[in-house]
């Protein structure tokens, strides 16, 4: 009998407008890449540029502000929720930008099966499912293996940039970043990075949330050796 996989996520459908729906449908084979597809920026885009990756970008609010902010650069996002691809696929549409493309698949089988080593100017892990109960802990995304691939996919010099609204996980994240000899800690051994830019990090509906309850903000920024 096979071992059910751990997932870090649970597909929450919720509602979906017909807008999204409309997206999803119609705009999906302009902006969007299939599972089958080997992310090459040339391919994907048609151009040499820095690439980025979000991973879990829920509505995309914050990723596509990125996007329109920096132009020069692409931008994939990977999501698992269709009303959240599906209002991405939406507003990139409407804004007209060519910098964005979105995969709707679990982002792990994306980073194994089709990023390429050494490909990736940074990476972007925004406020995942904390999984606070500790019987949940192993439904994290953020564990040894996972960063293992991170810094597989980066390029020397590559940025891996983790925030949280949960102080626990915040330390969790923490330990697991530092004990992967290849990453820099940009704020330095055991520290917090500043709240960044907003055009390095836009407001995000969690961040907002978290605020309302009272929880603070957790940024990790962390660098690939030059070496690696």
């Amino acid at each position: 009998m096979l071992k059910r996989k751990i997932r870090s996520f649970v597909r929450r459908e919720g509602r979906i407008t017909n807008s999204q729906k409309r997206a999803l449908e119609e705009l999906w084979d302009k902006f969007g890449i299939d599972k089958t597809v080997r992310v090459e920026s040339k391919l994907i885009f048609e151009r040499s540029a820095p690439l980025h990756l979000e991973i879990g970008f829920g509505m995309g609010h914050s990723l596509f502000e990125l996007a329109t902010q920096n132009r020069d650069d692409d931008y994939i996002g990977i999501e698992v929720h269709r009303p959240g691809v599906g209002r991405l696929l939406d507003e990139i549409d409407k804004s007209g930008i060519t910098n964005l493309k979105i995969i709707k698949e679990d982002a792990i089988e994306v980073l194994q099966q089709q990023i390429l080593p050494q490909s990736l100017d940074s990476v972007m892990l925004f406020f995942p499912d904390p999984w606070h109960k500790k019987k949940h802990n192993k439904r994290r995304i953020v564990q040894t293996t996972f960063v293992e691939t991170i810094y597989e996919k980066l390029k020397p010099g590559g940025l891996f940039h983790l925030a949280t609204d949960w102080e626990e996980y915040a330390h969790w994240m923490m330990e697991v970043m530092e004990s992967n000899s290849g990453f820099k800690n940009s704020a330095g051994k055991g520290e917090f990075t500043p709240r960044p830019e907003l055009k390095v990090r836009p407001n995000s509906k969690f961040e907002k949330r978290g605020e309302r309850l009272g929880h603070g903000v957790w940024d990790l920024i962390f660098k690939k050796d030059n070496n690696g």
